[in-house]
């Protein structure tokens, strides 16, 4: 952790929503007059779609469990780690984009005027310089294993957690209409990252300052056939925060109509409220991460 360089972190599984959060984090960034450098957590792969692809076929030809993006064989965690050690100390690092689709690779390569692919990487490179934080958004901000502690170097840790059928629902949806998967084989990735799910993505949130949890007020007891994905007006909110001292709940039952408590330390939202209740929030925080900074 660093006054002086401080580091952001929205962490959450494929599907949960760090996305619809990064964009909350952006408008206060925005309004603020914050120059953050932004990290995506995919850049952290460690192999191509394609070199990912053919070590899948191998395991199962070999009847071994494959490897998952959630898990350390497809993921550089001690990068990750050295990378908010460095800007913690330094107020700079390394960084590279992975590319999802077609449309961005004809940006990137028009920009580099490189001939890359969707699934491969740009080349790393430093990050703007005088940023005010850094912000990353991904599937391992907060990662604590026997050999590194991602965790420690954080300054500010959000974590976006839907219940889980939600978050397949979503995971689904998404990769089938964006990203062209069949929703058998969104399925089968599912089931193959179970493992590395239980192991490394869940007990970040152990670690995280703030957890925002959706909860659907529908049925997703099936998540593997539902046609929609419920909406936020469909959906509360849960709030918790590990140091309760760090919220105005008060505060926020008056703002947020229709919110309440559940546990001392926690709210509940209608999920309409979402962003609402993020700025709320957040804005004090990083915030007060500025005035440290500047101090």
């Amino acid at each position: 952790m660093s006054k002086k360089h401080p580091v952001i972190v929205v962490t959450g599984s494929s599907g949960a929503g760090t996305t619809t959060v990064k964009r909350s984090f952006e408008q206060i960034f925005r309004r603020e007059n914050i120059t953050a450098a932004i990290l995506e957590g995919d850049s952290f792969h460690n192999v191509t779609r394609a070199q990912f692809a053919a070590a899948v076929r191998l395991a199962e030809e070999n009847r071994q469990h494959p490897p998952s993006h959630f898990g350390p064989e497809c993921n550089d965690f001690d990068k990750i780690e050295e990378t908010f050690r460095r800007y913690g100390e330094e107020g700079m690092c390394q960084r590279r984009f992975y590319i999802h689709s077609d449309a961005e690779a004809a940006e990137f390569n028009a920009k580099l005027g490189s001939s890359l692919k969707p699934g491969e990487f740009t080349p790393w490179e430093p990050i703007p310089e005088n940023s005010d934080v850094l912000f990353y958004e991904g599937l391992h901000g907060g990662v604590v294993t026997d050999k590194v502690n991602i965790a420690k170097h954080v300054d500010l840790m959000i974590g976006v957690v839907p219940i889980v059928n939600l978050e397949w629902i979503q995971k689904i949806h998404r990769d089938t209409a964006k990203r062209g998967y069949s929703a058998e084989a969104v399925t089968q990735t599912i089931l193959r990252r179970m493992a590395d799910y239980v192991e490394y993505i869940c007990p970040q949130f152990s670690y995280t300052d703030i957890n925002f949890q959706r909860v659907s007020t529908v049925d997703t007891s099936n998540p593997f056939v539902a046609r929609d994905i419920p909406t936020l007006d469909e959906s509360f909110v849960v709030i918790r925060f590990s140091n309760q001292e760090k919220a105005d709940f008060q505060y926020l039952l008056s703002m947020i109509k229709d919110s309440f408590m559940s546990r001392r330390n926690t709210i509940v939202v209608p999920g309409g409220k979402m962003d609402f209740a993020m700025q709320l929030i957040l804005t004090p925080l990083i915030k007060d991460l500025i005035t440290m900074r500047n101090a």
